[in-house]
C-alpha cells in the first residue's frame, strides 16, 4: 500500500486530508508540524507528502530543503 504523509497544523485539514488519501488507498500518517514530520519521514519515507506551506515551528520550504539535504 502506498504512504502519505498529511502535515498540516489545522485538524480540519489532516482529517479531510486524510479521508481524501484514504479513498485513494493510501495508507496515512499525521504530523501537526515541521518537526513532527521530520520525525515521520525518519521512521519511513513516504510515497506522498501533502505539506501546508506556512507551519508552526518550521515553514514548509525549509521542511523541503531538510528532506532534500540541502
Amino acid at each position: 500500500m502506498k504512504y502519505c504523509l498529511v502535515v498540516d497544523d489545522s485538524r480540519v485539514i489532516r482529517i479531510v486530508a486524510r479521508r481524501i488519501m484514504e479513498e485513494l488507498q493510501y495508507s496515512v500518517e499525521e504530523a501537526e508540524d515541521g518537526m513532527a514530520a521530520l520525525r515521520a519521514v525518519g521512521d519511513k519515507m513516504p510515497d506522498l507528502i501533502f505539506l501546508d506551506w506556512n507551519l508552526p515551528t518550521m515553514k514548509g520550504v525549509e521542511f523541503v530543503k531538510s528532506v532534500r539535504g540541502q
